[in-house]
């Protein structure tokens, strides 16, 4: 076998591979041999199909077959024992294949258009400073996140006259319609100049209102009446509620209870720790956000420093043909910017993890999976009640082949450990920002110096 590379360009490339007989026929020999043993074929017994029989039936596939696998074998390997930068993947040469007289094999010789980046180097310490910011988490933003939680964990109460904000209940009718049902009137969804008559009643009180001009959205009128959003338009005149129960939402008291529903069980046994740590949850959060705008402004460092070529119409070339189907000519135009800068940036990676013999392995794939996990149950401190149910569902994420969930977190540590590796070569620009202005700059909004 041989295997020959001839550069067209800086980013392109043919690949040829001859093959002689040696290289497949004792490939093809042996699965004939196999082949004989397993087919049952009527008027020969189970395992004795003569060799020739196989030959005659099979032996074109076979060939076939055998010649393919040693043709990825070999492309495949070359690309990875070369580390060539191929980009999309290997496209056969159709007129060369076409060529190949497969009933009478002897030597074959068979190409693959390449698509290579160019070459590049990657220096870190030569990178720019990248901003690097510290949020200021003063007392109004501390207050707002507590109203939140206390909003969150909300007490009910069943006061006996309404107030603006309560959810009435009770049975609600339309005569003419003879339309019955019982529902919850969320005050919170009335319009101003309706809000009185439903503030100030109590159990037993009917209250008379105009279907079409209480509410200050079609979804209100959807939910109050139990009928689809599309169909409320057809609904007129006046209903009648008559209210069987008053039930307000108070914020959770300051108290160990409310300490445990945020927390866990026992975390914090005071206000004054309870509002220790959760100050150290908003700083953690922000300093996540900040991390990805760092991350941000790092890779838009890395691709505006470090040249990389790409064969545009190669790749689109290729996504044309992967996705045939799926995304137009046009599309593939439209959104080949992005496609670009993702690439580069995974070449970039590739390039720094090779470096420094970056490596992911399971445990860590299952503790970031464990934390997303705790994220998503809003759980913020290390409740050990939880850790069972936790392992249980991040394994079980992991688990999903379908949605290739295992590739997806392996490549969000792998992109992680890279991100530390880059974050330690790179020199920042330390700033202390406020919270509008950290918003504003997430959001892209900010001007370019701060």
């Amino acid at each position: 076998m041989e295997v020959l590379l001839e550069k067209n360009s800086p980013t392109l490339a043919s690949l040829k591979v001859k093959l002689t007989k040696d290289d497949y026929q004792p490939k093809v020999d042996k699965t004939i041999k196999d082949y004989s043993k397993r087919v049952n074929l009527k008027g020969f017994r189970p395992g004795k199909v003569p060799g020739h029989v196989i030959q005659r039936m099979y032996g074109k596939s076979i060939l076939v077959d055998e010649v393919n696998n040693l043709l990825s074998t070999a492309v495949s390997s070359y690309i990875r024992e070369n580390k060539l930068q191929v980009v999309g993947d290997p496209i056969p040469d159709r007129k060369s294949a076409d060529e190949v007289n497969w009933d009478t094999p002897s030597d074959f010789e068979f190409s693959y258009n390449l698509g290579v980046a160019s070459d590049f180097d990657v220096n870190l310490s030569e990178l720019p400073a990248v901003k690097r910011y510290s949020i200021n988490v003063d007392d109004k933003e501390f207050t707002k996140t507590l109203d939140s939680l206390r909003e969150r964990f909300a007490d009910s109460t069943h006061p006996e006259v309404s107030e603006s904000g309560d959810m009435i209940f009770g049975e609600l009718k339309q005569e003419s319609s003879e339309f019955t049902t019982n529902t919850a009137i969320p005050t919170k969804q009335l319009k101003e100049e309706s809000l009185s008559k439903f503030v100030g009643v109590k159990k037993g009180d009917v209250i008379t209102f105009d279907i079409q001009n209480t509410f200050t959205e079609e979804s209100a009128i959807a939910h109050v009446t139990g009928k689809k959003k599309e169909d409320v338009g057809s609904l007129s005149g006046e209903y009648t509620l008559t209210v069987e129960d008053i039930t307000r939402q108070a914020p959770a008291e300051l108290n160990n209870e409310f300490f445990d529903k945020v927390l866990g069980a026992g975390v914090v046994d005071s206000e004054e720790s309870f509002n220790e740590k959760v100050l150290e949850i908003i700083k953690g959060n922000y300093e996540r956000e900040t991390e990805a705008l760092l991350r941000r402004d790092i890779e838009t460092a890395l691709l505006d420093n470090i040249s990389i070529d790409l064969p545009a119409e190669f790749l689109k070339d290729w996504l044309e043909k992967t996705n045939e189907g799926k995304f137009t000519r046009d599309q593939i135009e439209d959104q080949f910017a992005d496609f670009q800068k993702s690439l580069k940036l995974s070449l970039i990676k590739n390039k720094i993890a090779d470096a420094e013999s970056v490596k992911v392995e399971y445990p860590e794939i299952l503790e970031f999976t464990r934390q997303m996990v705790k994220g998503q149950f809003g759980i913020y401190g290390d409740d050990e009640s939880m850790k069972e149910t936790i392992d249980r569902v991040a394994q079980g994420y992991l688990a999903d082949k379908e949605r290739d969930n295992y590739t997806s977190i392996f490549n969000q540590v792998f992109d992680a450990k890279v991100l530390d590796i880059i974050r330690d070569q790179v020199s920042t620009d330390e700033q202390t920002i406020e919270v509008s202005e950290f918003e504003a700059l997430a959001k892209g909004e900010a001007q370019e110096e701060v």
